[in-house]
């Protein structure tokens, strides 16, 4: 099947153990060397929740994903996922229209919380919830993603009204307000800053507000729970945090599952794959000897040209919120401890950009370290102060002494931050 390792991998993994295939082990497998004898630069490395990219184009930085043979990007499908809130937004107007518009303008009235201008994820959820509600404005054939600063009139550039017919009564949809969450540190995604923000607009225009989005949970709560709950004005977030979901039950509109599970499993698979010399398909698109396979498709999807592994999305509302409630645990598919002496324990050093992030570090890190036990890996997990690069980098002094690395930045521009300390 695709997705094969590289000619030279196989062979350097037969040499090594005499055998290739499933749960075969390599380089790093038992009775070998381990990889910490390796040069830095080339050992397995993942990007992971922050794709290397152009954060003003969007490009991505083909460089950092071919940094080495065993190097790739685990994440979701941003533009998928970005379609589904959009569309859970819309699906909800369309059922309750009549009874939504607060003070009876005609007008359904929303406000937006955006993550980091600079961010595809953030980007492709700004978009996707303007694409389907039809407030968005082309600029160079993509719908622009810049804050739309106040507009209560309607008169911005950046933005446009639309409008829906629901029971035979015409509504404008209007994006009231819209502004980058970032606090005065540097920290983007920051949700004290969007519950300050949703004073600031409750405070001048509250009775025109009838709907929240938020690019994420964390900043959709801190606006639910300073305003919006009181206010019974649904709000609408992303990631599938488990505050979010048992929130659902009090007012919450609804939130969107990246399938934090598989991201986590597929970052600590694709290094354990890499460290034991075996196909990086192994235990992903093929069972292993454990049993734990996903399926493509349903869970996740493969781009080779991007060297990236995509999880897929779920919308989660009031129908079905009780099966997401516990976002820590693991995913069933690939929920088999893995024989230590085939896959011997390997060191991994692990990074969270934001130790504050709501979905970093109350959904991501836990699974990860549901995962690394699974996996017989011995993570460090490093946390950032989401501002700067350095209070991450600062903390790679000895490379050397870890097999695996995993990188969540703060900026995607700064790939080379890392692969630099790597290169010595």
């Amino acid at each position: 099947m695709r997705k094969k390792r590289a000619l030279a991998v196989i062979a350097a993994a037969t040499l090594a153990m005499s055998m290739v295939g499933c749960g075969s082990t390599g380089n790093g497998g038992s009775g070998s060397g381990s990889s910490s004898s390796s040069k830095n630069s080339e050992k397995p490395l993942c990007w992971f929740n922050r794709q290397p990219s152009n954060s003003s184009t969007g490009e991505l930085d083909k460089d950092a994903l071919n940094y080495n043979k065993d190097t790739y990007y685990v994440g979701f499908d941003a533009n998928q996922g970005a379609e589904l809130q959009g569309e859970m937004v819309l699906d909800y107007i369309k059922a309750n229209a009549a009874t939504m518009d607060r003070n009876g303008d005609g007008v359904i009235g929303y406000v937006l919380a955006i993550g980091d201008i600079g961010h595809n994820d953030s980007i492709a959820r700004t978009r996707g919830v303007r694409s389907a509600l039809g407030t968005g404005v082309e600029t160079d054939g993509n719908v622009d993603s810049s804050p739309a600063g106040t507009n209560v009139d309607g008169a911005s550039k950046v933005v446009q009204d639309s409008t829906i017919e629901v029971g035979g009564k015409t509504y404008t949809i209007r994006e009231l307000a819209s502004q980058e969450m970032k606090n005065s540190a540097g920290a983007t995604w920051d949700a004290a800053t969007a519950g300050n923000a949703i004073g600031t607009w409750t405070a001048s225009f509250g009775d025109q507000i009838d709907v929240v989005v938020s690019n994420n949970d964390g900043m959709g709560m801190s606006m639910f729970n300073a305003w919006a709950k009181d206010a019974k004005v649904p709000t609408f977030g992303y990631d599938a945090n488990s505050d979010a979901v048992a929130a659902i039950a009090e007012g919450y509109g609804g939130t969107i599952s990246q399938h934090a599970d598989v991201q986590a499993y597929l970052t600590l698979r694709v290094l354990r794959n890499a460290l034991d010399g075996v196909d990086v398909d192994t235990g992903i698109g093929t069972p292993d000897e454990a049993g734990n396979c996903l399926t493509e498709g349903e869970d996740y999807r493969y781009s080779e040209e991007e060297r990236s592994y995509y999880a897929l999305n779920v919308a989660v509302t009031a129908d079905n919120y009780q099966d997401f409630t516990d976002s820590t645990k693991v995913y069933d598919k690939v929920s088999k401890q893995l024989d230590s002496s085939k896959s011997p324990k390997k060191k991994v050093w692990l990074d969270i950009y934001n130790a504050s992030d709501n979905f970093l570090s109350s959904t991501y890190q836990p699974l990860l370290q549901n995962y690394d036990d699974l996996l017989n890996l011995d993570v460090d997990y490093i946390g950032g102060d989401g501002q700067t690069e350095s209070n991450i980098t600062n903390r790679l002094g000895n490379p050397s002494e870890y097999d695996a690395f995993a990188i969540n930045m703060v900026k995607t521009d700064n790939a080379a931050s890392y692969t630099s300390i790597l290169n010595q």
